[in-house]
């Protein structure tokens, strides 16, 4: 009788241990800078993962899971002074001046967007995405899945390369380079009002910079065919500042 009870509740944990491993997708998050980085999280339709932000040191990683059917957005904030109730401000990134984010970062923002599968036989989507700007390099592999997971990043220093007009300057140093739209703010930059169609919107001289600093990420709004990646079955690393792929 005990052999048997004993049986049956090693039967049990091992399919609760499989249980929660095939229906949660584990996100890492690493900072590979040589500066600390408050990371920014926004949940779509879940409560919040990592509380929507926390200090992540040089050299540190986080892991957390995320639901079936998870949909959401990192970022990275920087230059950032919280006190201890999580009140404070960001030079870049900042979303409202606090630590735990409820929103959105402030752009210019590199993003990492991702749409997780409800259901195992489905694919997940992700890409990195610099069509709010870019303020720190950014790369999603995918870990332990099954289809194209293909790697999608921002490995280059873009703000080294970002034109006049669109850079962020903060006590004489370039920290961000904004999109077009949100220097420019005209319809031709934002793909609005009668540009809102991938064929009356195409690539900029802008968009054409991020595209060539950074193949793999969206440059623009409709920067879908080389930008847009799926894997099915896996769990993430988003790194930031990545050296390669």
């Amino acid at each position: 009788m005990a052999i048997s009870s004993g049986i049956s509740l090693l039967f049990l944990v091992f399919s609760l241990g499989a249980t929660i491993s095939t229906s949660a997708t584990v996100f890492t998050v690493e900072n590979r800078c040589s500066h600390t980085v408050w990371p920014g999280i926004v949940s779509g339709n879940a409560a919040p993962l990592g509380d929507g932000g926390f200090i992540l040191q040089p050299g540190a990683s986080v892991s957390f899971p995320a639901p079936p059917g998870w949909s959401g957005r990192f970022w990275g904030r920087t230059g950032c002074n919280f006190d201890e109730s999580g009140t404070g401000k960001c030079v870049t990134g900042d979303c409202g001046g606090v630590l735990k984010c409820a929103g959105g970062g402030i752009p210019p923002v590199t993003l990492v967007e991702f749409t997780i599968a409800s259901q195992s036989t489905e694919k997940d989507f992700y890409d990195v995405s610099l069509v709010d700007g870019y303020n720190v390099g950014m790369a999603v592999k995918a870990v332990g899945g099954s289809g194209d997971c293909q790697f999608a990043g921002c490995v280059s220093d873009v703000t080294g390369n970002c034109p006049a007009e669109l850079r962020v300057v903060d006590s004489g140093t370039v920290v961000a380079c904004k999109s077009a739209c949100a220097a420019f703010n005209t319809a031709e930059y934002c793909c609005t009002g009668a540009h809102a169609t991938p064929q009356t919107c195409p690539p900029t001289k802008y968009s054409a910079m991020f595209k060539n600093a950074c193949p793999t990420a969206y440059s623009y709004a409709y920067d879908d065919a080389t930008s847009t990646c799926t894997c099915s079955g896996s769990d993430y690393l988003i790194t930031f500042c990545p050296t390669a792929s």
